[in-house]
């Protein structure tokens, strides 16, 4: 992707982030908020909702499974990447320690909380997507192998992942120059509904991220 389709913040990858969530990473304040009415979530009564079918598709077979031990070398590999780790702003402050990674993924796999799932294409370990609740809604986010950018991998994970978890509405944070993100987000259904600042680790500065929603 010679963009960052492949990209979207990370809780899991900032230290004390996650797990729950961004779980731990203190919130930034929210310094704009869109208009939309409140709905109300219920896991019960929840129904599965479909966007239109994005145009840009893989031609390779994308398919998504829980996630396996050996899985977390490869996403470990994906994180080193440095531009990756730019782009996605939020990532761990030390991409290279191995000890905070597993720690992180531990929590993320036994936390019930949260719907976690390995991207596949063509049979082979190319990211992962979850699901986690923070607040009034459930956020996903997801993180590809930049080597596999720009193939429409995240366009179709994004899209099975939303028929599996089936909660409405359902959130996405992107720095606001992620731009590939932001479309492939959008192409789903998601709309901006806010936006909020705060320190990326991986930048050292204060960036500017959009919160979208699916309804």
């Amino acid at each position: 992707m010679g963009c960052a389709d492949g990209l979207i913040r990370r809780a899991d990858q900032t230290v004390g982030s996650t797990v729950p969530p961004a779980v731990g990473r203190v919130r930034s304040v929210v310094v704009q908020r869109l208009s939309r009415a409140p709905s109300t979530l219920n896991h019960e009564k929840s129904r599965p909702r479909r966007a239109a079918t994005p145009s840009t598709e893989s031609t390779a077979v994308i398919t998504l499974r829980p996630v396996e031990a050996t899985d977390l070398d490869e996403f470990f590999s994906h994180q080193l990447d440095p531009s990756a780790n730019h782009m996605a702003a939020f990532g761990a402050k030390n991409p290279s320690d191995r000890g905070v990674f597993d720690n992180h993924w531990q929590d993320i796999l036994n936390d019930r909380r949260i719907t976690v799932r390995t991207i596949l294409s063509d049979g082979h370990v190319v990211g992962s997507i979850l699901a986690y609740h923070d607040g009034e809604a459930p956020e996903i986010s997801y993180w590809i192998d930049r080597s596999r950018w720009g193939q429409g991998i995240t366009t179709a994970a994004v899209g099975q992942f939303l028929n599996e978890v089936t909660e409405r509405p359902i959130r996405a944070r992107a720095v606001a120059d992620n731009a590939s993100s932001i479309r492939i987000l959008e192409r789903w259904g998601f709309q901006q509904v806010g936006e909020t600042q705060g320190f990326a680790p991986a930048r050292g500065a204060v960036v500017r991220e959009l919160i979208l929603e699916l309804p």
